[in-house]
């Protein structure tokens, strides 16, 4: 056997692989076909760690990069492209999750081959080393190879990449004897080892020399300090499965029976990751009793202990736990805690978004009732929370809809994920994920017919169309939601949908549909006697038909918005209608009765307290006051409205004096 290593659980030295990785440092100053002519190499280098699951491939990329990280000084990012129960990671989720690494914007919607192109691009004069973690085959990875010979790929995989040119896999096996035996050590002392070598190599060659077979050995060793390594050894000895196998039947069957229980449940876990909220929900034991089981499993080589108390299982141990769970657990129960996982991470969702409520208000009072472990004792910890377990929640969200229903608690999760985003994130920053989600639910609508939630999903993902400037396609799925919301019969989704596709005619300046669409929502919110909603409808027919130079048409509109407003006592309404049907006389050529309704819309916002309005009102009168000869009242005019902004407080000081935490 060749000169190997692994690196252990946890905080545990990395062990020998002196050979292979002397093999691939020289592989990277090796000359590539493209340079052999003398050109300079035209995409980043390639280097591929190949081997089975539990050779120790990943561990090797990852003291490969630690080795070499002086030379590439813009740091290591790392991708996984398979999920931890086999199945491939999309090329643009991939995408994603390497540009939020790199702190580029994701511009929300974008296709698969765009996110690619971004991530090339955001490696551009970057000298980095990126890891593609368990690739699937080289259409999946090659993507995401950057147009940059000063970054290093280093690619992990089963096998060969073919049709990725210029890479020489290093292939590994087992562990040799030496490296395995120190990895045994590092978990059960050196006494058992020493006094015993003849068992320790029988046991590591047991093991098949497999790393993920000889840590499982060393975690029982350490949980049994009278058994000797002879012991073991006999025990794994047999012709029944591979060593990986017999080496995780072993540690699973030494668990106590509620311990076992909960290691299978995490095979359900998203993404294979799991805290205490997660794991206690799935066995339905208390969050201290999960944390310490969580705990142990690390110290057995079970899981990786990550940042902010998330644990990981090993990849390789996933398809086992998923075996033993088929065998061991009955359906209802699997499906019951699944249940209860996703449920428990509604609630954390729920009460994640409560806290940036104001103190008092209805969402603060429900969250002090909910006890002490779900709660977040402020605005930054649930943030801080939201966007560390950000990836998991995306894929619970994945989960609950992963067999093609969109049942109540796919519903309830997926929209407290959406508040919870929009709340600490804003509308704008969480696009992308808003996104992803809706079109989550899109895919699921429509594969079972269910025409109000694709109503819904398409006037969503619309607005997030709308806002980020892609008018054109909003427009179209406007249109689509008003479909869709006729045939669910489901008034509000099609008035709505109406009035979009009327805003998005008027963004896109033809003012004739967007009043023809303004109008046939105006016509259902009258028959629905919704007056609120008629105010701000004939406000908006008011603004195209000013655009198009109706100003008849455009007038009476401004007037019936603002007796609307006025009739719902919403006086800053009331004054901004009677403003802007005042900057229609003036452009009719009626600056009297521009003035007086200029003045009358003054007084209204007076009497709403809306001090910006007032001045912004004062200016106008200003200038309409100069247009009729009357400079000394204009004068005043604008000295009121200087006067008004100076009490104004900025709005630093809006913030800082309403912040109460």
């Amino acid at each position: 056997m060749t000169d190997q290593a692994v690196a252990a659980t946890g905080s545990r030295r990395f062990f020998g692989r002196q050979r292979e990785l002397k093999a691939l440092r020289a592989d990277i100053e090796r000359t590539g076909l493209d340079t052999l002519t003398g050109r300079k190499a035209p995409r980043s280098r390639v280097l591929l760690v190949a081997g089975k699951p539990g050779s120790g491939r990943t561990a090797l990329a990852e003291e490969l990069a630690a080795a070499v990280a002086d030379r590439y000084p813009d740091g290591t990012f790392r991708v996984r492209l398979t999920e931890p129960g086999g199945e491939p990671v999309p090329t643009g989720r991939a995408a994603q999750e390497l540009l939020a690494a790199l702190g580029v914007a994701e511009p929300p919607g974008a296709a698969e081959d765009e996110l690619a192109e971004l991530v090339r691009g955001a490696f551009a004069g970057r000298r980095a080393v990126l890891i593609l973690d368990d690739a699937v085959d080289a259409e999946q990875a090659d993507p995401l190879i950057p147009d940059e010979p000063g970054t290093l790929v280093i690619g992990v995989a089963g096998g060969p990449l073919t049709g990725i040119p210029d890479v020489r896999p290093c292939t590994l096996g087992g562990l040799d004897p030496k490296s395995a035996i120190e990895l045994l050590t590092s978990f059960t002392g050196s006494v058992r080892v020493t006094v015993d070598p003849q068992a320790a190599e029988t046991l590591v060659e047991e093991c098949g020399g497999l790393p993920a077979a000889v840590v499982l050995a060393g975690g029982w060793l350490s949980t049994h300090p009278k058994a000797s390594v002879a012991d073991l050894a006999k025990r794994l000895h047999g012709p029944g499965g591979d060593p990986l196998t017999r080496a995780f039947l072993l540690a699973h069957e030494a668990l106590p029976a509620t311990a076992a229980r909960i290691l299978r449940f995490l095979a359900l876990a998203p993404l294979g990751r799991a805290d205490a909220h997660t794991a206690s929900a799935l066995a339905g034991c208390s969050v201290s009793a999960a944390a310490t089981t969580l705990a142990d499993f690390e110290a057995l080589g079970l899981v990786s202990a990550g940042e902010d108390g998330q644990y990981e299982v090993r990849a390789h141990l996933v398809p086992l736990l998923r075996a033993q769970l088929e065998e061991r657990d009955r359906p209802a129960e699997v499906q019951l805690a699944r249940a209860r996982m996703l449920e428990r991470t509604v609630r954390l969702l729920q009460s994640c978004r409560a806290v940036t409520e104001p103190e008092g208000s209805p969402a603060r009072r429900k969250l002090a009732g909910l006890p002490r472990a779900l709660r977040f004792p402020n605005a930054a910890a649930g943030a801080a929370w939201l966007d560390s377990r950000r990836p998991v929640l995306l894929a619970s969200a994945r989960l609950a809809v992963a067999d093609g229903e969109f049942d109540t608690l796919a519903r309830r999760l997926i929209a407290s994920l959406v508040r919870a985003l929009a709340a600490h994130r804003g509308a704008e920053a969480a696009a992308p994920e808003l996104y992803g989600l809706h079109r989550l639910v899109l895919d699921v609508a429509e594969r079972r017919g269910l025409h109000r939630e694709r109503a819904a999903a398409l006037l969503n993902l619309a607005d997030l169309d709308a806002r980020t400037g892609r008018t054109k396609e909003a427009l179209l799925r406007y249109r689509s939601a008003l479909d869709a919301g006729r045939a669910a019969n489901d008034p509000y989704a099609t008035v709505r949908a109406m009035e979009s596709v009327g805003g998005s005619y008027q963004e896109l300046g033809d003012w004739q549909r967007a009043g023809d669409w303004y109008g046939r929502a105006l016509a259902q919110r009258l028959a629905r006697d919704e007056r609120a909603d008629q105010a701000r409808l004939y406000a908006r027919l008011g603004a195209v038909q000013t655009y198009a130079g109706r100003y008849g048409e455009a007038l009476r509109n401004w007037r019936a918005a603002a007796a609307g407003y006025r009739r719902l006592s919403d006086l800053p309404g009331y004054a901004r209608a009677l403003s802007e049907a005042a900057r229609v006389q003036e452009y009719a050529g009626r600056p009297e009765e521009s003035l007086r309704t200029c003045e009358e819309a003054v007084e209204w916002a007076r009497r709403a307290q809306d001090v910006r309005l007032q001045a912004a009102l004062r200016l106008r009168l200003a200038d309409t006051l100069d247009r009729l000869g009357d400079p000394a009242a204009a004068r005043l005019h604008r000295a009121g409205a200087e006067r008004l902004l100076e009490t104004e407080p900025s709005a630093y000081e809006i913030r800082t004096g309403s912040g109460k935490d």
